[in-house]
């Protein structure tokens, strides 16, 4: 069976998740699981963080390199971590180089990204970067205002 998501926003996805149960196969000795859960951090969260990322990328440099926006997400996670007393794991990798085992944004709560967000943008602030006012509309990366 697919893994499917429904994100409850309204009276039509309702009927849509109502409907994609009622099709759901029954079965005593391999039931299916169906969670209902809190969204772990919002779309616009998501958007901003994402955003925030892209301007760094454009405008700092990081170990005399340019970094592209996932490499300034895994560094700002990892220092997030170490800055809010969680530490980081690096570990030697399966070709001998070094890995940061970081938590996953995709899996902090809203408070979590928050505090993520807010500790990014003063690195940024602090060096220098300019980063765009954007408003949000659920795309990736944001739109310029």
């Amino acid at each position: 069976m697919e893994k499917q998501t429904f994100f409850l926003r309204n009276e039509q996805v309702r009927r849509n998740l109502i409907d994609a149960i009622n099709k759901l196969p029954l079965n005593d000795h391999h039931p299916l699981t169906v969670r209902i859960t809190d969204f772990d951090r919002s779309l616009l969260q998501n958007s901003m963080f994402h955003a925030l990322c892209g301007d760094v990328s454009r405008q700092a440099i990081w170990m005399q390199k340019q970094r592209k926006p996932v490499q300034w997400k895994t560094l700002f996670v990892s220092g997030h971590a170490v800055a809010t007393g969680r530490g980081a794991d690096v570990v030697p990798g399966l070709e001998g180089e070094f890995c940061n085992i970081r938590e996953s944004t995709a899996k902090m709560g809203i408070k979590r990204m928050t505090s993520l967000i807010e500790y990014s943008t003063a690195w940024a602030v602090g060096n220098a970067v300019k980063l765009r006012e954007v408003r949000y509309s659920n795309d990736f990366y944001g739109r310029s205002a």
